[in-house]
């Protein structure tokens, strides 16, 4: 039994795709980005969404 669980059942009921949700993740805390300017680089992706929705 693993103490974690399996990958895809961490983005079940998620409302983007799961290659957004990892992108997003990953470049807040590298490039030390604010939620404001995830935002604007998903729009830049053809995504429209607020820096609320980043944040949660």
């Amino acid at each position: 039994m693993s103490k974690f669980r399996d990958i895809d059942e961490s983005f079940n009921g998620r409302n983007f795709d799961r290659e957004i949700v990892v992108l997003c993740v990953r470049c807040y805390p590298r490039y030390k980005l604010s939620f404001r300017a995830l935002a604007k680089m998903m729009v830049e992706r053809g995504l429209s969404l607020a820096h609320t929705t980043i944040m949660r």
